[in-house]
């Protein structure tokens, strides 16, 4: 049995201090084999650096996905061709850097990871849903082990690719709105499931940020710099048990951590 931890948006300085408290912890009670993260917000909130990456790599996180937000520190321009730990959603246009999927091994075995974005309320990119058949297909040919990291708005759009791909992959994980759902579960077909992972980073915030400036935002439509929230820090997690030979999943619990203060 493969044991897989999945991380939930990292946010900012918060988040990474997060991953540093509770992670090695975590690990070690869970018995993980093998840790992946969703790492878009890494970087204050928006992106993600060389040196953040190398920092959470340091901490314990072994392969990164990312998101809508993959573009928003330039730097990643820098790196992302030569990092083979780090994929951006796979739907984005023929000749964006990176890629959009990717290996790590485990145990002695090859797990497939594949990172999708969503096009409900975020940019119209190519369809997750035909375009996700298509990568698996290739992941397939070296691994029955593939976690797909969806990353997307809509609780619909998620729920359906859940569906769409149940019996096709081992887990399917949505990430981006930051707030941890209570549905993880098994699909019928095997595919462990759920509508967002939840965020790391500060917990008394609205999405990581200071709650006083997404209120005062809501209250005058009025533009506003976003700061990243202080005080308590939290993890959110899933621990997905999946098994080596076939790639099914057997079980996926929920975590969240959280400090005093």
């Amino acid at each position: 049995m493969l044991r897989v931890l999945f991380i939930g948006d990292i946010v900012g300085k918060p988040g990474r201090e997060a991953v540093k408290r509770f992670l090695k912890s975590v690990q070690e009670e869970h018995k993980i084999d093998v840790t992946i993260a969703n790492g878009e917000n890494a970087a204050a909130g928006k992106g993600i650096t060389k040196d953040i990456a190398d920092e959470l790599y340091n901490n314990g996180i072994q392969f990164m996905t990312m998101g809508n937000h993959v573009w928003d520190n330039k730097e990643i321009m820098n790196f992302i061709d030569r990092e083979p730990r780090l994929i951006r959603p796979a739907n984005y246009p023929v000749g964006a850097p990176g890629q959009g999927y990717g290996f790590i091994r485990a145990m002695g075995k090859k797990i497939g990871v594949l990172n999708l974005s969503g096009r409900v309320f975020l940019p119209p990119l190519e369809d997750p849903f035909s375009g996700a058949i298509r990568w698996i297909n290739q992941l397939k040919q070296e691994t029955p082990i593939i976690i797909v990291d969806f990353h997307a708005e809509a609780t619909s759009e998620k729920v359906a690719l859940g569906w769409f791909l149940d019996g096709k992959v081992s887990a399917v994980l949505g990430t981006h709105t930051h707030i941890q759902t209570a549905d993880a579960r098994l699909l019928s077909q095997g595919t462990a499931y759920i509508t967002d992972v939840g965020m790391t980073g500060p917990r008394d915030s609205v999405l990581g940020v200071k709650k006083e400036i997404i209120i005062n935002r809501f209250l005058t439509q009025l533009p506003a710099k976003f700061e990243l929230a202080g005080g308590p820090i939290q993890m959110n997690a899933v621990v997905i048990d999946i098994d080596e030979d076939t790639g099914k999943a057997q079980k996926i619990e929920a975590i969240q951590l959280l400090t005093d203060a």
